[in-house]
């Protein structure tokens, strides 16, 4: 019916020390956005949030039930901001009267196979930390679009944002993925991506960073920023339009990055892929898609998603269960 996005001022959020603790903040922004759009809670057919680190899940939708909130109060896995989103939701639910409150495929979808959880030290598995929400709606859009469904597809999804992730997803299960949380994968406009071990081993041990240091290096401070000095796709690609060299060789490299793991994953399939998918803000760059397409698109067509449909994501997973389409899976 609406959309909004409601604002908060860093200094407010910094004031409430941490993520949990701004709880009382967006829940009244909130509020007072239905309030003013004239939007009673009892109206409401179910609220959806989206979610947070918990522990590895399945992909789909899932109900919101104390221990899911349990676990998201106590950042038991991990704090990040969209812990908040099924604590809301869960909340605004019950004040509404008892409707279902949902979240679906959250960062932490976990469908990887046995063979790509394996790395080369027992004590490291690798982790499937991705944009999962975006990645599994984009590839239902694909399917609509080759006139199959998702779980008869094998789909490579390249999700090009200020984080990147590269799924295989066979047939539903998203088998293979970077963790893009932690930087691993094709360099991104603000983190590193997968680095020379040994180099960045003895950058850790050189007594030059501390730990917290070095993380920013590989998250936040890395990628397109480390080399030159912006996190912001489009500045780039108007650089390199106004003859940037540097701009130029810095951006084809990420482009490079990206198809070389495109390409890794068709591996996944024996080759049998269907379809490559390229979605996230940057897929709006129409130099960058054409640069990737170049050298990938010899596998299998190649469509192009633009943008993130998060919300619209959220909403559609909701409806699946409201439908009869799918059933709500119960966090355990």
């Amino acid at each position: 019916m609406f959309t909004k996005n409601l604002a908060h001022q860093p200094a407010d959020l910094e004031a409430c020390g941490s993520v949990i603790n701004q709880h009382s903040l967006r829940k009244k922004a909130i509020l007072a956005m239905l309030a003013a759009e004239d939007i009673k809670l009892a109206s409401l057919t179910a609220v959806v949030g989206r979610g947070g680190l918990t522990k590895p899940l399945t992909g789909g939708t899932y109900m919101v039930n104390q221990r899911l909130v349990e676990d998201l109060k106590s950042a038991r896995w991990g704090e990040h901001a969209s812990n908040l989103g099924p604590i809301l939701a869960y909340e605004l639910a019950h004040e509404a009267g008892g409707i279902p409150a949902f979240t679906v495929d959250p960062v932490v979808v976990d469908e990887l196979s046995d063979l790509a959880r394996i790395s080369g030290l027992p004590e490291l598995p690798r982790q499937s930390k991705f944009h999962a929400l975006n990645q599994k709606a984009v590839a239902r859009r694909a399917a609509k679009a080759l006139a199959c469904s998702y779980t008869e597809l094998n789909l490579i999804v390249a999700h090009l944002g200020g984080g990147i992730s590269i799924g295989a997803h066979q047939k539903g299960s998203v088998v293979d993925v970077n963790n893009a949380l932690d930087g691993e994968g094709p360099m991104t406009p603000e983190r590193s991506g997968t680095l020379p071990v040994g180099d960045l081993v003895r950058l850790c041990f050189s007594g030059r960073f501390t730990e917290q240091e070095v993380m920013r290096m590989v998250k936040g401070s890395g990628g397109l920023r480390a080399h030159l000095g912006t996190t912001d796709a489009r500045e780039v690609e108007n650089r390199v339009r106004m003859g940037d060299k540097k701009a130029e060789l810095i951006f084809r490299a990420l482009a490079y990055q990206v198809a070389k793991s495109i390409c890794a994953l068709a591996a996944t399939f024996n080759g049998k892929l269907d379809a490559v998918v390229l979605t996230g803000g940057m897929a709006h760059s129409e130099l960058l898609t054409a640069w990737i397409k170049e050298r990938v698109s010899f596998l299998a067509p190649v469509l192009v998603y633009p943008g993130e449909s998060e919300m619209e994501a959220l909403a559609q997973g909701a409806l699946r269960v409201l439908n009869g389409e799918e059933t709500a899976r119960e966090y355990v």
